[in-house]
């Protein structure tokens, strides 16, 4: 009977600690790591070894030093303008008096030279950065 008990405790324990000491899968030890590496003009691609794996994606010089293209503005200056200069427009609406350039109210007139000036100053530095594309 204590032989019976004697093996019992040792199947238990080799069932309990058999789960850690089982080895890998075979798939699992031969899967070689893997180093994806972006290259720029004429620099060379760093070479595998045996254990790492080197693959090189070259792209011209002048995309060295730029935004990543997903982190690029796209579209329209109206759709890139942010919400802070949309919102500028917004503070002299319904204004009266005063340099307003309204029609109502006491010297509402003397605001729109101001406001055209200030109108044709914005233009033109639009127009100025849709001419130039960025460096």
């Amino acid at each position: 009977m204590s032989k019976f008990i004697g093996l019992m405790s040792a199947a238990a324990a080799v069932t309990v600690g058999g789960y850690a000491a089982l080895p890998a899968p075979a798939a699992a030890q031969a899967q070689p790591n893997v180093a994806e590496i972006i290259v720029y003009g004429n620099d060379p691609c760093p070479r595998s070894t045996d254990d790492q794996v080197v693959v090189c994606a070259r792209r011209p010089e002048t995309e060295r030093y730029r935004i990543a293209p997903k982190l690029r503005q796209s579209g329209t200056p109206q759709e890139m303008e942010s919400w802070a200069v949309r919102s500028k427009s917004l503070e002299t609406a319904g204004a009266t008096g005063i340099n307003s350039c309204s029609p109502v109210g006491p010297a509402g007139y003397t605001g729109c030279l101001q406001k055209l000036i200030k109108e044709s100053r914005g233009e033109r530095k639009q127009q100025a950065d849709e001419e130039n594309p960025p460096q």
